[in-house]
């Protein structure tokens, strides 16, 4: 893992983030890669008694956004479509999203990730296409 000052503060920007008090994530990064790993919790259970998809997206979207910030310094990334994939049911342990840019150009990164269960097995998997924004890293929350 390299910290460098930008990473460090994707890592505050992270965790400031308010919907992230729900989930408790951690985070690492390095250049274009990004992993995040959640305890889970039947809070994020459907009522079939398995973690929802919206807890599989928002893994599989936040692993490939922050691979593509990190080679952003400047601005923060948009989502701008993003494919999901559930492949397995889960109901406890933990998730770790695994993100990497595959492409890039001047306007956009293209991202894909994939989410495994505690035992390393896989449980879905997405791709999206990110671009730069006009917001200012400086300007968003926890950013610093």
């Amino acid at each position: 893992m390299n910290t460098t000052p930008h990473y460090t503060a994707l890592l505050n920007m992270y965790a400031a983030a308010p919907i992230n008090q729900i989930y408790n994530p951690t985070m690492t990064l390095s250049e274009g890669h990004a992993e995040i790993e959640i305890e889970l919790s039947e809070k994020y259970h459907h009522s079939g008694g398995g973690v929802h998809g919206s807890v599989y997206f928002k893994m599989l979207d936040d692993a490939a956004f922050f691979a593509a910030n990190t080679l952003e310094p400047e601005v923060f990334v948009l989502t701008t479509s993003f494919t999901t994939y559930l492949t397995r049911p889960v109901s406890s342990g933990t998730m770790k999203a695994i993100g990497n840019v595959v492409n890039q150009n001047n306007s956009q990164f293209i991202a894909e990730s994939i989410v495994y269960d505690s035992e390393g097995k896989e449980i879905g998997r997405g791709n999206g296409i990110f671009v730069r924004s006009k917001i200012p890293l400086v300007n968003a929350l926890g950013y610093q």
